[in-house]
């Protein structure tokens, strides 16, 4: 039987895919996600409770692994600790927690940005911790024409030190992935998505400075940019389901985690597929919030 592909209804992105056994995908259901993926850009499958092998496994259907941490092709991301209890606000991985709230790419500011991004739901809380969705690609067809010439030839940086420096928080270099010394990466605020040539605004909480532009100014602009695009019919709320699994396209796709209460648990696993360099490769540029500036092609 070949997956049931269904639209989200009223939106511009997003489909819920049933009748497929993630865990064992034969070639044909996999040339069907693959379409579905390409053409709804985000895709819900219901019910699959996958291993973390099988997550990765089909995973690497999509591409390399990124690999977040060491020795790791899939990571939890939790405010849950081994012994069962939860992080509390002063701990690294609760400040971590707290950024995913805010809109974002991930990787963009690694000098290879991801090609896509799979949750899958261990453990809810009762109320809140959804997942959001944004489409880029309807975000910049959304724009005024006098927007699209003026932001048409610019590039931004993007930081992890800068976006958690925006919600309160320094972090020392090589604490943790993301925070290096490879520079800060240069993108084009529009870009053409690799595969189905469509233009995408590449922005979200990483974005920081913009050459030629007073830094005030280039934050304004950013922040304005992400206010218009992240709007409905744009943004599709995920609200989980224990075996739930979820994958978005990230060259095309911002995404945030909700509020919820961080005395109840929120468990996720998250695989992250590498970018392609021909099209997620950037130059980097000094990051001031390092300590210092070894630039490179390569994430590790």
């Amino acid at each position: 039987m070949a997956p049931t592909v269904i639209p989200i209804e009223g939106l511009t992105l997003g489909a819920v895919v049933t009748d497929v056994d993630l865990a064992n995908l034969d070639e044909p259901a996999w040339r069907a996600v693959e379409e579905a993926f390409l053409t709804h850009a985000a895709l819900v499958f219901p019910g699959q409770h996958l291993s973390d092998a099988d997550q990765v496994a089909f995973g690497k259907r999509f591409g390399e692994i990124e690999v977040l941490r060491e020795g790791q092709e899939g990571v939890q991301i939790s405010n849950q600790k081994p012994d069962g209890s939860v992080m509390k606000p002063d701990e690294f991985r609760f400040k971590a927690l707290r950024g995913n709230e805010g809109w974002h790419l991930d990787s963009t500011y690694m000098p290879l940005a991801a090609k896509a991004g799979l949750l899958s739901a261990l453990v809810v809380p009762p109320e809140g911790g959804e997942t959001e969705l944004a489409d880029m690609r309807a975000g910049y067809d959304a724009l005024d024409e006098v927007t699209k010439v003026r932001i048409e030839d610019l590039s931004a940086y993007h930081s992890l030190y800068a976006s958690q420096a925006k919600i309160g928080y320094t972090v020392e270099t090589g604490t943790a992935y993301g925070y290096h010394d490879k520079g800060a990466p240069l993108r084009p605020l529009v870009k053409i998505h690799p595969v189905t040539g469509r233009k995408v605004l590449c922005i979200g909480r990483h974005t920081y400075r913009i050459p030629g532009m007073e830094d005030d100014e280039a934050l304004a602009l950013l922040d304005d940019l992400l206010e218009r695009a992240a709007q409905p019919p744009r943004v599709y709320t995920h609200e989980w389901t224990v075996g739930d699994l979820l994958i978005w396209d990230n060259r095309c796709v911002l995404h945030r985690a909700r509020p919820y209460d961080f005395s109840e648990a929120r468990v996720l696993q998250a695989t992250r597929i590498a970018g392609d360099p021909a099209s997620e490769l950037a130059p980097t540029g000094r990051d001031d919030r390092a300590s210092g500036f070894n630039p490179s092609s390569v994430n590790r």
